[in-house]
């Protein structure tokens, strides 16, 4: 065996970096488990007894809130801190999170979401709401059109208003909106359709900017959040997510943008002294402390009253009180007692640092700044509570905003920033709809800034707003967080004005601009594919997979070692690294292992017991042929490399055709496949060779069989050519009966290739399908719906396509309300709906739904199209590959047409025997996986016999 030390090398190089990989899953584990244990201590339960006062019913609920509060506290508390000292490195528990080892949502719950922007409302928007006919007529046509193509919206409107009417013209109908994009009244359509095109990507692009930030503010751990291929598409993985409905909501809500105007913290000073005296007063201190309280709250009030507030800077009273609040802010980090006691003490600044500065003299001053202070992150929710309960004491046009993200020179700390509303009933000063462009650009000094320019009506009152807050910030607001908030220096009298400062930096620019164009494009965004999968399903679905996987795993292992002898367990070895190195590289990619994923590993198990099989197999000829074991080695892997590396190849290239084509968990399936398919090659050519030539050059004793497995086979004869026209009518047979069904029965397709919602719902007693199916379809309006058992009898599947063409925001609840009305009878203990629909109860959700899934038309189409489209590709790979690979096109011919053959009666048997087998029979994109990998294995062997 050449190279010997550079495998070594490789081997043990690729070992560490997979262990060091791995680690990072083990730590964070070992963090949830502390975080657990702090959660489940004793003080949590004395507290629960202590609130439920010796009701056990609700001493279960307050020990389960108060456990998942404490749990996520600790977890918060740790997300910046050091949990992980490696000597190389340092890292946070929020760094060890991230490089974790990802499990995808059908493992441990969560919410899989696929959105489309609806480009037909920005096409609107940039008509102006024409009424012309012909554009009327156009869009009702592209709209009916997308619901069978793969083309973008835009091509198919040019497509739908050439048809109409082949004289008519899209500048008149665009020239208002596209003068300053180069579109004249003498324009052709092809070069209106080319900007309306740039104009709606953009949208898109704002549309995934806005929602990337949403997310982001979320709080979930470990989103993703992508623009698919196809156009106006974007997938969102939110994992652990309990309320379903606010994700709906959180995502399909139209962007607010809004520019306020700001109060200084030197203006509101004396308020949150106020607050903070109140809240002092409301933690029932002592007398004294009580008595400070009430004299500093009775000046702050009478300030307030008689409009002197500006003195209260020389009151020697409140610079005391400043210079106390700055001593020991500065010392809060140092012990908790010490912080405990100034919380008790200040309970609003202990939490909300106010922007005090000290001038030269020592004396401390209010900022002149639209900034009222900082808190750290986990502590804002704490922060709102607070600021809630003393809502009465601030100015009733003052408005409290977050930044949008930290400062880079406090990573852990949002600002809030105070805004002044600008009429009555407390809205902004102006809308984000005035925004005609904006732009990233540079000033004269080389500094990033970002410029923008208002329609004639936003131009007015932004010059009105400019001129009455010279000196003043300006605060630019989306979906209620501050993203900038900058000094005006000038009146801006022609509606363009620049926003720089802050040290930004060119791709926040960018993005800042895409968000202060996002106002002028409204691009709602409507989910098309849905999946929710509960905690408890997803517990369900990690131990299923993961039995599976051990019991192949040790089904595999024990068939080598008992037919291969010591050979064997060399074999065994080498898939226990093999499986090792898989799940390294899987944690080196951040790839996301799914329930499919699983599927893939254990099918990557047989493709390694595969390659071990051939080039044992090949020593054992060797050997029987009376050369000795050392040659018979030699001989026999270098006769088994070309079988092995072709076998492995064609299914690689189905993996790499399934990855391409395939979305969500069959990614997750091809993504295992193919790094399998790779790491076995590895570990059946190279591991176990190096094994053996450890065992030679210390003269082990080696061996390939037992005296009962040593000649099985090898002597055997089948007449395979004379029996060839049993076997065709034999096959011909099947086929002929599969086509038959086909053509009058036809399949069972799934909702990911019709359209439709699918329920998993858990009853707390068994259940009768067809009573539940005559129930809900009086509840869907006489629209019935697919039931079936779904695992235990008292769990069961609903398939259903009712109002799956309507696109109102409200239409998941209209159908959540309707299955709970015609369900919530065939429960023994009644359930509410919020315990049916909400992961209501966290971890411990038994009952209601469990998981669920929706696929309009448009995605059903691109999924059913995908699926020809995958399955056709991969026929026409391995065609190619065969017949280069074998430098004769008949052997092309003759593998694709096995695969035909092999593809078509599996095909047939699902047609025929869907509605009379006890379990589903779906086709769906599992069933394309699995038919992709019956053929990546079907010509497997087939090469196999080729390359003999």
């Amino acid at each position: 065996m050449q190279n010997k030390g550079a495998i070594k090398f490789f081997a043990i190089a690729f070992s560490l970096v997979c262990l060091y990989q791995l680690s990072f899953t083990y730590v964070a584990a070992r963090v949830k488990k502390k975080a657990k244990a702090y959660a489940h201590s004793e003080k949590a339960v004395r507290l629960a007894k202590e609130l439920a006062k010796g009701n056990q019913a609700k001493e279960v609920y307050y020990l389960d809130s108060i456990t998942k509060a404490r749990e996520k506290y600790y977890l918060d508390s740790v997300n910046n801190e050091v949990v992980y000292n490696l000597g190389i490195g340092k890292y946070t528990y929020k760094q060890v999170k991230d490089r974790e080892l990802n499990l995808g949502l059908d493992l441990k719950g969560g919410m899989n979401v696929v959105l489309e922007v609806k480009v037909q409302d920005i096409v609107e928007a940039l008509a102006g709401h024409s009424k012309d006919p012909v554009f009327v007529k156009a869009m009702k046509m592209a709209t009916e059109m997308q619901k069978h193509s793969n083309k973008d919206f835009v091509t198919l409107f040019g497509e739908a208003f050439q048809k109409i009417d082949p004289n008519a013209r899209l500048a008149s109908i665009f020239l208002y909106e596209f003068k300053d994009k180069g579109i004249t009244t003498t324009s052709s359509n092809a070069e209106v359709l080319k900007v309306l095109k740039q104009e709606t990507d953009g949208a898109v692009d704002r549309t995934f900017q806005i929602l990337r930030t949403r997310i982001d503010r979320f709080g979930v751990a470990q989103p993703n959040i992508q623009k698919l291929a196809t156009s106006g598409r974007i997938l969102v993985e939110l994992p652990g997510i309990k309320d379903p409905e606010r994700v709906r909501k959180l995502l399909q809500g139209t962007a607010k943008l809004e520019f306020w105007e700001t109060y200084n913290f030197s203006d509101l000073y004396t308020y949150f002294n106020e607050a903070n005296a109140k809240l002092r007063a409301e933690e029932n201190l002592t007398s004294d402390s009580l008595q400070t309280s009430g004299n500093n709250n009775k000046a702050s009030t009478g300030a307030a009253k008689t409009g002197a507030r500006a003195q209260a800077k020389a009151d020697t009273a409140t610079n005391n009180l400043l210079k106390k609040i700055a001593k020991d802010t500065a010392n809060l980090q140092k012990e908790n007692a010490s912080f405990q006691a100034y919380a008790k003490k200040n309970p609003l600044y202990a939490y909300l640092h106010p922007s005090f500065f000290q001038n030269k003299d020592g004396r401390f001053y209010p900022a002149q700044t639209a900034r009222v202070g900082v808190a750290a992150i986990k502590d804002t929710a704490r922060v709102n509570r607070m600021l809630k309960e003393v809502k009465s004491i601030f100015p009733r046009d003052l408005k409290l905003a977050w930044a949008v993200k930290p400062d880079p020179r406090t990573p852990n700390y949002l600002a809030l920033i105070a805004l002044k509303a600008s009429s009555r009933d407390g809205s902004a000063a102006l809308g984000g709809d005035v925004i005609s462009d904006a732009r990233q650009d540079f000033d004269q000094n080389g500094r990033v800034t970002v410029d923008l320019q208002m329609n004639s009506q936003g131009a007015k009152v932004w010059k009105r707003i400019t001129g009455e807050n010279i000196g003043k910030q300006v605060a630019i607001v989306l979906d209620g967080y501050v993203y900038s908030y900058p000094v005006v220096n000038d009146q801006i009298p022609n509606g363009r004005s620049s926003i720089s400062g802050g040290g930004m930096s060119v791709t926040e620019a960018k993005d800042l601009a895409n968000i202060l164009k996002a106002g002028k494009l409204p691009a709602p965004a409507k989910i098309v594919e849905e999946a929710v999968v509960g905690p408890s399903l997803g517990r369900e679905a990690v131990r299923a997979g993961m039995n599976s996987f051990i019991l192949a795993f040790i089904m595999v292992l024990v068939y080598m070692i008992v037919y291969y002898n010591k050979a064997g367990w060399v074999a065994s070895l080498a898939l226990v690294v093999n499986v090792f190195f898989l799940f390294g590289v899987l944690a080196s990619l951040g790839a996301v292992l799914t329930l499919p994923g699983i599927a893939g590993i254990v099918l990557t198990l047989g493709m390694a017991v595969d390659a071990n099989v051939i080039i044992y197999e090949r020593v054992k000829e060797e050997m029987r042929a009376g050369k000795g074991l050392r040659l018979a080695l030699t001989d026999g892997y270098k006769n088994a490399y070309s079988a092995i590396i072709d076998g492995n190849v064609t299914t690689l290239l189905t993996g790499i055709v399934l990855y391409t084509f395939g979305t969500g968990p069959i990614q997750g399936f091809a993504t295992t496949l193919i790094i399998g398919i790779l790491s076995s090659l590895f570990t059946a050519i190279f591991i176990s060779r190096l094994i053996f030539e450890g065992m030679l050059k210390r003269n082990r004793k080696i061996t390939f069989a037992y005296k009962w497995s040593a000649n099985t086979l090898s002597n055997t004869h089948f007449d395979f050519i004379g029996m060839r026209k049993k076997a065709y009518i034999f096959s011909g047979t099947l086929i002929l009966i599969g086509l038959i069904s086909l053509f009058t029965k036809g399949l069972n397709f799934g909702v990911d290739f019709t359209g439709g919602r699918t329920y998993v719902v858990r009853f707390d007693q068994n259940v009768n399908t067809e009573a539940i199916r005559k129930a809900l379809t009086v509840a869907f309006d006489k629209q019935s719906p697919t039931v079936k058992t779904f695992g235990p009898d008292n769990q069961i599947k609903i398939v259903t396509k009712y109002l799956v063409d309507d696109n109102r925001d409200d239409v998941d609840s209209i159908i959540q309300t309707k299955l709970y009305n015609g369900l919530k009878k065939f429960y023994k203990k009644p359930i509410s709906f919020k315990a049916f629909t909400s992961d209501t109860e966290g971890e411990n959700k038994l009952l209601g739904i469990l998981s669920s899934q929706k696929f309009g038309p448009t995605i059903a189409y691109d999924i059913r199209e995908k699926a020809y489209f995958a399955i056709f590709f991969a026929l026409i790979i391995i065609f190619i590959y065969v017949a280069v690979r074998f430098k004769n096109w008949q052997y092309g011919v003759g593998g694709v047409l096995a695969l035909f053959h092999d593809t078509l009666i599996t095909i047939g048997f699902f047609s025929l025997f869907y509605g009379i087998m006890p379990f589903s029979m779906q086709v769906d994109q599992s069933f394309v996986a699995a038919i992709l990998t019956i053929i990546g294995y079907s010509i497997n062997d087939t090469v196999i016999i080729f390359d003999r």
